[in-house]
C-alpha cells in the first residue's frame, strides 16, 4: 500500500464518503457482507478513504493488496497478495478448506501443476475468507484495482458477489477513467474533487496556510479540487502566482511536479530510482543486487533518493504514488530504461521467476533477439497452462516483435492472436492479425488466418462472415489435410446453425464439404445433412441415426465431439431418449473435467429436456445452477432453456418479456427459432390461435434442424383453429414425412394427434394415445388427451370426453403448465364437470435458486455440498434455507425432504 497523499485525520470534505464506508463496514460486522468500489481520478483521495476503512474496521482482520501496472498481465498476482497471509501455516485457515479448494489455490498461485480457472480459485478464496472470518470479521482492501490482473479481477468480483451472508467486507479503489470490468456492477462510491472551501481548508490543515495569496490562488486554480495536486504543486520549483496557468490535466501536472524533483539529482540516485521504477515487485533484494551490478553507491544514492519524498525503502520499495513511479520511469531515456531492465533480468531468479526474467529481458532488448523471443515463447506456454491467457498473449506478442526469422514471427503472431481471442479481446486480436496479412505464408498458415477471422466474426455480433472464413479455411486444407478441412466445415456448420450469422450459410457449407472423390472415412453429419437436403428425410434418416448413435463404423456417439449439433439432430429425429443421453453425458463430462462451458451446456440441456418432459421444477433447478456457473465465470447468458420453460409454464406477461428480450439479441440463429417456437406453444396454450399461427410460421420459415420441425405440430393446431386447412395440410405433410422417417414413438404420436386435428378421424387420436403412452414427453401426451377430449365434446360426446379432459387437466396442472391446464379446465366445465383445484406448486413460491437449493437439500445434500454446486458459501446457503422454510411454512430439513413437489429424477452428478 502506498503512502497517503494526505493523512486520514484530515479527510476534509469527505463526510458523505466516510458515512458510506462506515455503513459498508457495519454491514459486514453484522454478517451481511460488505462491498464497495471507490472510484475517482488520480490523486482524489481514494487511498486515504481505504485507510479510513481500515481504521473504521476495529476488531477486523485487515488484508491488503494493490494492483500494479507492470503485473497486470500475470495471472492471480493480486489474489496471491491478498490470500498469502491467510495461507500461513500458523493461522491454519488453509487447512480448514476442502481438499479441492486448497488445490485450486495452490494451482492458481503456481505452487502445484494444473490448469487453474478463476471461478474455482474464486470459490476457494471465498471459503478461505469465510474460514478466516469465523474468528473475527475480515476486511480486504484492494488499491489501484484498475491494474488487477484479469484472473484476480474475475476471482475477486466472484467473491464480492457472494459475501452477502459473511462477516467480510471488500473495499476496492479504482482510478477513472478505466476500462469496463467485472467491478462495474458492484456497489460504488464516486469520489469527486473538493469544493473551494474544502480545498482551502486542506491547504491550511497541511501547513500551507501562510502561502502568498497569489500563489494560493494559482494552486487552487490548477489543482481544481484534487487533494494530491493541492499538496504537491506547492513543492514544485519555480511555482509562483505570476506564471501563465497550466491547462493540462491535473494528473499530468502532478506527474510533472514529481518529475521536477529529479532535476539536479546525482547520477547514482537517478539510476537507483529508474531501476526501482522498472521493477513492479518492489523487492529490495532485487533492487540492491541490480544497483551493485551497476556500480551504484547504494548508501549515498538511497539516502538522496529518499530525500526527494518520491520513494521509501523498507521491507518493500514503495513510491509515494503510482504517478510518481510513472514520472521517474518516463524521465529516464530509452537507453537508461533498457539498461535497468537488462540488469534486473540478470538478478532475477531464472528458476523461481522465469517469466518475470523473460519480461525484463524483453524490455531490455533494443532490437530483434531470437534467444529472448524463444524465452518469451516458453513464458507464453507456461502462462497458458496456468490459465493466464492475457499474459500468454502479451508474451507471444512481444516474442513476435523480437523474432528475426519471418516464419517464426508469423507463427508467434498467430499464437498471440489466438491468445487474445481466448482472452476475450477481439479488437486487439483483429489489430494484431492485420500485421501478418502481407507476410509470405503457405496454405496452412493462410487457413489458420481464415480460422482466426472466423472466430473473431463469431465473437462480434455484427459480423456475419464467420462461416465464410471457416469454409475458406476448409477449402485451403482440403488437399493437404482432409481431416482438418472437415473440422473446419463442421465449425462453419455449427456456427451457421447455432449462431445463425449468415443466410444461406448451411448451403454454402454443404456445397464446399462435398467430397470430390470417394474417401475411406466414416460418414459424418455433413454427409447426413447433404443427403437430407438432396433426398429428404426418408432417405437421410438412417444415416442421421447412425451418425448420432455412432454405429456402422462411426467413431463413438456424435455428441462427444459436437454436442450442440447432436442435440439438433436428436430433435430432428424426434428422439427424446438421445436428448436425455446427451444431457447426461454433458453433465458427467462437465463435472469431471471442471470445464465451465461444457457444464453450462449440460445444465442447459438438462433444463431443456426437463421442460419438454414436463418436469418444470427440475428445469428451474438446472437453470439456477447454470446461472450460477455463468455468473461465476462471467460468461454470456444462455437463453433458450429459459424460453422453453416459459413456454411450458404459460404465463403470458412473464414469457412475453423474456421473448422480447431474446428476440432483440438473437439475430437469425437457433435462438430466434426458439423464440418463435416458444411463442407458438405459449399462445396455443392460451388459445390465442392467430398469435400462435404467426409465430409457428416464423419458426418454420427458414427450415434448419430441430426446432423448425418441432414447430410443425404448433403450426397444424393453430392453422386448424384459425380455419386455414391448406396451411394445416402442408404442415402435416412435412411433419408426417419427418416422424415416419425417424420411426420415433413420440414423433409418431404427435403426428397422429396433429392428423386427427386435420382429418377429424377418431382413430388418429386413439393412435396418438397408443404411441405416446410410454413417451417421456408428458406435455405432448397430455395435449393428445386434451385435443381428443375437445374433439369428443364438440362431437356431442360429453361423457366420453370427460376422462380424457380429466387426464389432461391432471397431467398439465401437476406439471405446472398453467395455460394448457386452464384450457383443459375450461373444456371440463363445458361438459358440466368442475375441474379439481390443485395445490400451489412449491416452485411457484420460491425463486429458481431457492428451488434448486430446496431440491438438493431434500435429497440429503449438506450446506457445504450445495454451496460448492452453486458457488456460494455455506453460510449463504443456510440463509437461503431460512427463507425457504419461511415461504413453505416448515422448520426443518426433514420436513423439506417430505415436502411435495421437490422430488423427481435427480440430475447426473
Amino acid at each position: 500500500m502506498r503512502s497517503l497523499p494526505y493523512s486520514v485525520g484530515s479527510l476534509v470534505g469527505r463526510q458523505g464518503e466516510i458515512r458510506q464506508i462506515d455503513e459498508t463496514i457495519g454491514t459486514a460486522r453484522a454478517s451481511g457482507g460488505g462491498v464497495l468500489v471507490v472510484r475517482g481520478e488520480a490523486g482524489v483521495g481514494k487511498t486515504a478513504l481505504l485507510r479510513h476503512a481500515e481504521r473504521a474496521a476495529s476488531g477486523f482482520r485487515v488484508m491488503r493488496a494493490a494492483g500494479a501496472e507492470f503485473e497486470s498481465e500475470l495471472p492471480f498476482a493480486a489474489l496471491h497478495q491478498l490470500c498469502r497471509p491467510l495461507c500461513a501455516p500458523s493461522l491454519g485457515h488453509l487447512a480448514e478448506l476442502p481438499a479441492q479448494h486448497r488445490e485450486a489455490l495452490r494451482v492458481a498461485f503456481g505452487l502445484a501443476t494444473g490448469a487453474p480457472d478463476f471461478y474455482r480459485a474464486g470459490l476457494a478464496a471465498l471459503e478461505l475468507f469465510a474460514a478466516a472470518a469465523r474468528d473475527r470479521p475480515l476486511l480486504c482492501v484492494v488499491d489501484d484495482a484498475q491494474w488487477l490482473d484479469a484472473a484476480s479481477l474475475k476471482a475477486l468480483a466472484f467473491v464480492a458477489r457472494r459475501v452477502t451472508a459473511e462477516p467480510v467486507a471488500l473495499v476496492f479503489a479504482v482510478r477513472v477513467p478505466a476500462a469496463a470490468n467485472e467491478l462495474d456492477d458492484l456497489p460504488g462510491l464516486d469520489v469527486g474533487r473538493l469544493s473551494d472551501g474544502d480545498a482551502r481548508a486542506l491547504l491550511a490543515a497541511n501547513g500551507q496556510g501562510a502561502l502568498d495569496e497569489q500563489v494560493r490562488d494559482r494552486i487552487m486554480a490548477e489543482a481544481r479540487g484534487n487533494p494530491l495536486a493541492l499538496l504537491q504543486l506547492p513543492r514544485s520549483d519555480g511555482f509562483d502566482g505570476f506564471a501563465v496557468p497550466d491547462t493540462t490535466s491535473v494528473p499530468s501536472r502532478i506527474e510533472r511536479s514529481f518529475r521536477a524533483r529529479l532535476a539536479g539529482l546525482p547520477e547514482g540516485a537517478r539510476q537507483l530510482l529508474t531501476v526501482a521504477s522498472a521493477d513492479p515487485t518492489g523487492a529490495p533484494d532485487l533492487l540492491w543486487s541490480a544497483a551493485l551490478r551497476m556500480d551504484i553507491d547504494v548508501a549515498a544514492a538511497g539516502a538522496t533518493a529518499t530525500a526527494t519524498g518520491l520513494v521509501e525503502f523498507s521491507t518493500r520499495v514503495r513510491f509515494c504514488h503510482p504517478l510518481a513511479r510513472s514520472a521517474v520511469y518516463l524521465a529516464a531515456d530509452a537507453g537508461e530504461r533498457r539498461r535497468a531492465h537488462r540488469v534486473l533480468a540478470e538478478v532475477t531468479d531464472p528458476v523461481g521467476a522465469p517469466d518475470r526474467r523473460a519480461w525484463h529481458r524483453a524490455r531490455g532488448s533494443s532490437g530483434p533477439d531470437e534467444a529472448v523471443a524463444a524465452e518469451l515463447e516458453r513464458s507464453a506456454s507456461r502462462a497458458r497452462s496456468r490459465g493466464g491467457v492475457v499474459a500468454a498473449a502479451a508474451f507471444a506478442e512481444r516474442a513476435a516483435e523480437l523474432s528475426l526469422d519471418p516464419a517464426k514471427r508469423v507463427e508467434r503472431t498467430l499464437a498471440a492472436v489466438q491468445a487474445r481471442i481466448d482472452a476475450g479481446a477481439p479488437d486487439a486480436a483483429a489489430r494484431l492479425l492485420t500485421t501478418v496479412e502481407t507476410s509470405p505464408m503457405d496454405e496452412g498458415r493462410h487457413a489458420r488466418v481464415d480460422l482466426l477471422r472466423g472466430q473473431l466474426a463469431f465473437m462480434r455480433h455484427d459480423d456475419s462472415e464467420g462461416p465464410m472464413f471457416m469454409v475458406r479455411a476448409g477449402r485451403r486444407l482440403a488437399a493437404s489435410d482432409p481431416a482438418m478441412a472437415r473440422r473446419c466445415f463442421l465449425d462453419a456448420l455449427e456456427m451457421s446453425l447455432v449462431v445463425g450469422r449468415a443466410d444461406g450459410a448451411m448451403d454454402m457449407v454443404l456445397a464446399a464439404a462435398k467430397p470430390r472423390a470417394p474417401e475411406p472415412r466414416s460418414p459424418d453429419i455433413l454427409d447426413a445433412l447433404t443427403l437430407l437436403t438432396t433426398e429428404g428425410h426418408r432417405t437421410a434418416a438412417p444415416l442421421m441415426r447412425n451418425v448420432l448413435d455412432g454405429v456402422d463404423g462411426v467413431d463413438g456417439p456424435m455428441w462427444t465431439e459436437r454436442p450442440a449439433l447432436a442435440v439438433m439432430l436428436a430433435a430432428e429425429l424426434w428422439d427424446p431418449h438421445s436428448h436425455s443421453a446427451i444431457a447426461d453425458w454433458l453433465m458427467k463430462t462437465g463435472r469431471e473435467s471442471g470445464a465451465p462451458l461444457v457444464l453450462r451446456l449440460g445444465l442447459a440441456q438438462v433444463a431443456s429436456y426437463a421442460a419438454l418432459t414436463g418436469d418444470l421444477g427440475r428445469a428451474m433447478a438446472a437453470i439456477a445452477e447454470e446461472e450460477a456457473v455463468a455468473d461465476a465465470t462471467g460468461g454470456p447468458p444462455v437463453t433458450y432453456h429459459r424460453l422453453q420453460l416459459a413456454a411450458m409454464r404459460g404465463r403470458r406477461q412473464e414469457a412475453s418479456e423474456l421473448f422480447g428480450t431474446a428476440a432483440a439479441a438473437s439475430g437469425t440463429g437457433q435462438l430466434i427459432t426458439n423464440v418463435h417456437w416458444a411463442a407458438a406453444v405459449l399462445n396455443n396454450g392460451l388459445a390465442d390461435y392467430p398469435a400462435a399461427l404467426a409465430a409457428a410460421k416464423r419458426a418454420t420459415a427458414r427450415g434448419g434442424l430441430g426446432l423448425a420441425g418441432m414447430s410443425l405440430p404448433e403450426l397444424v393446431e393453430a392453422a386448424v383453429r384459425c380455419d386455414e386447412p391448406r396451411e394445416a395440410a402442408i404442415a402435416l405433410g412435412s411433419l408426417t414425412e419427418r416422424t415416419e422417417a425417424s420411426g420415433s414413438a413420440s414423433g409418431l404420436g404427435i403426428a397422429a394427434y396433429a392428423r386427427g386435428l386435420v382429418t377429424g378421424v377418431e382413430d388418429h387420436y386413439r393412435e396418438a394415445l397408443d404411441h405416446l403412452d410410454g413417451s417421456p414427453l408428458l406435455p405432448y401426451r397430455a395435449r393428445a388427451h386434451l385435443v381428443y377430449g375437445e374433439w369428443l365434446r364438440r362431437a356431442g360426446r360429453r361423457k366420453d370426453s370427460r376422462p380424457h379432459l380429466r387426464t389432461a387437466h391432471e397431467l398439465l396442472s401437476e406439471a405446472g403448465m398453467e395455460a394448457f391446464a386452464r384450457r383443459a379446465a375450461d373444456e371440463l366445465r363445458a361438459t358440466g364437470e368442475k375441474a379439481r383445484s390443485r395445490s400451489v406448486h412449491t416452485y411457484n413460491q420460491l425463486t429458481m435458486q431457492e428451488v434448486h437449493i430446496a431440491r438438493l437439500v431434500a435429497t440429503g445434500a449438506t450446506s457445504n455440498e450445495v454451496a460448492a454446486g452453486l458457488f456460494l458459501s455455506p453460510r449463504t446457503v443456510d440463509a437461503h434455507l431460512r427463507n425457504i422454510f419461511r415461504k413453505l411454512g416448515i422448520t426443518s430439513r426433514r420436513q423439506l425432504r417430505d415436502h411435495p413437489g421437490l422430488h423427481s429424477e435427480p440430475m447426473s452428478s
